[in-house]
């Protein structure tokens, strides 16, 4: 299909369709079985659903049309944006303000006392999670040269697109076209889609096979609730009631929410003057944790976990939905032959090496059988997908408080140092 004649919708639409599509995905869960087996997030069900209708609608000329990704109201960015108010800001992607603010809710229900009993297990994980990209930009490199085509290619479809995501695809995309891989932004674009569907249906899959195949248990007080957001199956509608039940509570937690979003907008700006890679949802995921520990310190007790939890369900559902929404799928459909051989075999490695390398080395017991769902995850798309799929699985099994601090740290900041750097030695010995 022409691009010319694709009509592009308004970024909006999304949003406002976000909660139908997660009420859509999570009767599709109940209902399917197989999606509820293999433990599919609802937001990854319904969002896509309406992705591949728009692709078959693309396809046979009936409505072609894609979604906006980006908006410049202010009124909706200017939590999330680390510009000066007086510079003025670029658009930003309008599922935005969800994922910074579930990332903020990460935050304040990191307490200390977590954080260091599962200090050295981020360290492990930034590790594997290393060795894994590195793998990934060997077998993309080579199944590249096999397959007669530019193992740039390959490494597009590798650490690039797969743990490093669109942001990085994008990022690289000059990089690559200037070392001699034409059309590197669009490649870049489809793996990362690939990437990003996939990511989100194997996660599941994988973690909750490793729990029935070992029996594992969680082990995890009632009360320990760092999973964010995963210790109770919930839908977008039980949210909602949740947080209306909490009354003046939940307008005193979304204030605070609020603030840490925009405090972490400006850590953020300050880290990023120096040069260095800084998203804004971690620097709000560190106020966040920063605000809750001081007041843990200070035996001020005004953060309840039940209501953060409650809008990190929340915000996670409604940006998933968007993105899985938004996605492009017509750019996959039209990737070559030789990225989707290379894409395939990365699915099967990166299953491989959550079962038979994250699993065990995590501890092989049932968090690492959940870190290993969500390694999936942001190995093959992006840290909100790994989130996803723990989610779905400690809602069926239980809680799995030390996946979700390691998990989410590494796959959201720390791996995005060693990748960059795993790329460009690639880059400079294939160009």
């Amino acid at each position: 299909m022409d691009s010319a004649h694709v009509a592009t919708l308004s970024a909006w639409w999304p949003v406002v369709l976000a909660v139908p599509v997660l009420l859509l995905g999570e009767a599709l869960v109940r209902r399917i079985r197989i999606l509820s087996r293999f433990d599919i997030p609802a937001p990854v069900v319904g969002g896509l659903l309406v992705s591949l209708v728009i692709l078959v609608a693309n396809a046979l000329g009936a409505w072609p049309s894609q979604f906006a990704l980006k908006v410049s109201a202010k009124w909706w960015t200017w939590l999330v944006s680390t510009e000066p108010e007086w510079a003025g800001a670029p658009a930003k992607n309008v599922n935005l303000p969800f994922l910074v603010g579930f990332f903020t809710c990460i935050g304040l229900n990191a307490s200390w006392d977590l954080a260091r009993r599962g200090s050295w297990q981020v360290v492990l994980f930034l590790a594997l999670a290393t060795v894994l990209a590195l793998v990934q930009n060997v077998v993309g490199a080579g199944l590249a040269k096999l397959l007669d085509v530019s193992p740039l290619l390959g490494v597009i479809c590798g650490s690039v697109t797969l743990t490093g995501g669109i942001g990085t695809a994008m990022g690289f995309a000059a990089d690559f076209e200037n070392a001699g891989l034409s059309n590197a932004a669009t490649a870049g674009m489809a793996a990362a889609t690939f990437g990003l569907v996939v990511g989100g249906l194997i996660g599941g899959p994988v973690g909750g096979g490793l729990i029935r195949r070992w029996g594992l248990r969680s082990t995890a007080s009632p009360a320990t609730h760092l999973e964010d957001a995963g210790t109770r199956a919930s839908g977008i509608l039980q949210d909602l009631r949740e947080l209306a039940g909490f009354g003046g509570g939940a307008l005193a937690h979304f204030l605070l929410i609020c603030f840490c979003i925009k405090a972490g907008s400006w850590v953020s700006y300050f880290i990023q003057q120096s040069g260095l890679t800084f998203p804004v949802y971690i620097g709000a995921m560190l106020v966040g944790l920063t605000l809750r520990n001081a007041l843990d310190l200070a035996g001020v007790r005004v953060i309840q976990t039940e209501v953060v939890d409650t809008f990190a369900s929340a915000l996670l559902g409604l940006f998933l939905a968007v993105a899985m929404m938004s996605l492009n799928l017509i750019e996959l459909a039209n990737a070559a032959v030789p990225m989707l051989v290379i894409l395939s075999a990365q699915v099967a490695v990166m299953a491989a090496f959550a079962w038979w390398v994250t699993f065990p080395f995590m501890g092989r017991d049932y968090d690492a059988a959940v870190m290993a769902g969500g390694h999936c995850g942001f190995g093959l798309g992006a840290t909100p997908n790994a989130v996803a799929n723990m989610k779905s699985l400690v809602e069926r099994f239980g809680p799995a408080p030390r996946a979700f601090l390691v998990v989410p740290i590494v796959g959201a900041f720390l791996i995005d140092f060693t990748n960059a750097l795993n790329i460009t030695v690639f880059l400079n010995l294939l160009r």
